[in-house]
């Protein structure tokens, strides 16, 4: 028989080359002969782990460690098998030990990161992830963990850096472009990451996913037509992917197709009943279109399926039962527009004799606690006091089954402190000869198509060239820094920094004559204390506004201005400069209700 050790290198090489059966053949003989070569039972071990035969793989490893204990390589790979296992307690502990041996020793860190991980421990995964890389700064698959770990947690700036280490050591790997592509779009730096996405899809250009996130960053963009391209691909490649169907709705929905969205989602639908997007964007298209009565449908199918942690209570969801003599238990799940909007249904739950509890952002508590129907206001995070039942104010337009016709408009349904409007009227009283008009222009939204709301302050300066007019901004958070530098000849007071919440908005609003703005919690405030309001819709608005209409049944004081082409805000300023200045020659500034 040929040397034991030309045997190995034999069947190393076949092993090496793919012949499996081959090498492990020659491990056979020479275990025969040798029952206590460690590096023969290895190998064997190696070999049936790549043939997925665990159970046989641990035995020899195992049999070789017995032999030699200290036989590092042996060490990492049977941690390695316990990973595929499963069993995360046995593969940290074969890392760690092979890191005991090797202290340098790059792989057993990164796996022993990715058990890490799977634990949920990501700090520690990071940690060790990044002493991986202390060793061995080339390798591109810790890089591309690391960029995960850190996308998962919010920090875009670092997971970026990550997977473009990761495609400086190899350049064709489809899955990095595409999450690099994801971190780019989560910025909102939508240029870059459609390049991301085509990269990838140069690499691998059979990626139902990749196709759906280009799609999806060209929606966000606004270019619909490219969006509902990729879309098609992505369902070309997997035509059962609920996900891009849905989302092919969504952007023909946007491109008023309507037919044509409803047909997504249905077929979504049928693919999984349980699909909760779809449910809600089928909804969501129907009250559009001003079909309440199937919107209803579709949207209490969302609330009874979405994942929100109020659903946990023990105490049962209340869906339209009797409720005389409970105590119910209102919250806000979405933004504070909504919470303004839908907090015009709790006297109808009074009058069926239920007391009142409601959840509200920090931002709305002092304006809504003085609500006659609320009998206690919290903020989200403070004790619940007991109660019976509980719901989400966005529920409550569907199970009262609103029409336009019984919608509860009786404005105001909010009402302002006479404390904090005598306040700001002693502020403003100094330009009482000017038509005041307070003005937001952006909601902060950022993700998906809801930053089209948003505009540009520098749009508002047409209005700025009629005579005896001045500026109020109502603009917080995001967007505000640009009332800094209004555009040239707009006089724009900005008090912003005085306001502390909703509370001093709706005094403030008391005191000005005409409010302007996007989409925005403030012009749903603006609409329920009753006051004069113009709001300003993207091309695809929100279906609360429905179609094509220049009022709103929710608010009998307010007026729609529409983009009548996506991004067209141009058009829409010029619109209001025109209903402005008509005003201002028929009845001078003086245009309070």
């Amino acid at each position: 028989m040929m040397d034991i050790n030309d045997a190995i290198q034999m069947a190393l090489s076949a092993q090496q080359s793919g012949d499996l059966k081959s090498a492990g053949n020659i491990y056979l003989e020479i275990l025969k002969v040798h029952p206590d070569n460690v590096s023969a039972l290895h190998f064997l071990g190696l070999i049936y782990y790549k043939q997925r035969d665990f159970n046989s793989a641990s035995k020899y490893i195992k049999e070789a460690l017995r032999l030699e204990p200290t036989y590092v390589e042996a060490r990492y790979n049977l941690g390695i098998i316990f990973q595929e296992l499963g069993n995360h307690d046995e593969a940290l502990a074969c890392f760690r030990n092979a890191l005991d041996l090797r202290p340098d020793y790059a792989e057993a860190y990164r796996n022993l990161g990715a058990v890490l991980q799977s634990q949920g421990n990501l700090d520690g995964a990071i940690t060790t992830y990044q002493k991986a890389l202390q060793i061995n700064p080339e390798l591109p698959d810790v890089h591309r963990f690391l960029g995960y770990l850190f996308r998962d947690k919010g920090m875009l700036d670092e997971a970026i850096a990550c997977f473009e280490k990761a495609l400086i050591i190899q350049s064709d790997l489809p899955d990095v472009y595409n999450n690099l592509g994801i971190a780019y779009r989560d910025k909102g730096i939508f240029d870059k990451a459609i390049v991301c996405f085509q990269k990838a899809l140069l690499i691998q250009p059979d990626l139902p996913d990749v196709y759906n996130n280009l799609a999806a960053t060209f929606r966000d963009k606004g270019y619909l037509d490219e969006a509902i391209i990729c879309f098609r691909k992505a369902l070309q490649y997997n035509p059962d992917f609920t996900e891009a169907l849905n989302n092919l709705g969504v952007a023909l929905q946007e491109k008023r197709e309507f037919d044509s969205a409803i047909a997504c989602f249905k077929k979504a639908l049928q693919i999984n009943s349980n699909f909760a997007s779809a449910h809600w964007n089928l909804a969501l298209i129907h009250l559009l279109t001003a079909n309440f009565e199937e919107g209803w449908k579709e949207y209490i199918w969302f609330w009874k399926l979405r994942n929100s942690p109020k659903h946990s209570f023990s105490q049962p969801l209340w869906e339209g039962s009797n409720i005389k003599g409970k105590t119910i238990l209102f919250y806000s799940e979405q933004g504070l527009g909504d919470a303004i909007q839908f907090i015009r249904f709790l006297p109808l739950i009074t009058q069926r004799g239920a007391k009142v509890i409601v959840e509200c952002q920090r931002e709305l508590l002092s304006l809504l606690q003085n609500m006659p129907e609320i009998s206690r206001i919290i903020a989200p995070g403070e004790n619940l006091p007991e109660f019976d039942i509980h719901c989400s104010l966005l529920m409550l337009p569907a199970l009262f089954k609103t029409t336009l016709e019984n919608i509860p408009a009786k404005i105001p349904y909010l009402t302002a402190s006479r404390v904090l409007v005598q306040k700001w009227h002693n502020k403003l009283i100094c330009n009482n000869s000017k038509l005041k008009i307070g003005i937001a222009w952006s909601g902060g939204h950022r993700d998906s198509i809801l930053h089209l709301r948003a505009c540009r302050l520098e749009l508002f300066a047409p209005l700025a060239k009629l005579d005896e007019v001045i500026f109020y901004s109502l603009q917080k958070g995001a967007g505000s820094e640009q009332a800094k530098n209004p555009p040239e000849g707009m006089e724009l007071i900005d008090y912003t920094d005085e306001i502390s919440d909703f509370s001093d908005t709706a005094a403030l609003m008391q005191n000005l004559d005409l409010i302007i703005s996007v989409d925005t919690a403030v012009a749903h405030l603006a609409g329920a204390l009753g006051r004069p309001v113009w709001t300003l819709l993207p091309f695809s608005a929100d279906w609360r506004w429905m179609l094509n209409r220049k009022d709103s049944p929710w608010y009998p004081t307010m007026r729609l201005f529409r983009q009548e082409n996506p991004a067209d805000w141009d058009g829409v300023f010029t619109c209001v400069y025109h209903a402005l200045n008509e005003i201002l020659q028929k009845n001078g500034h003086y245009i309070k209700n």
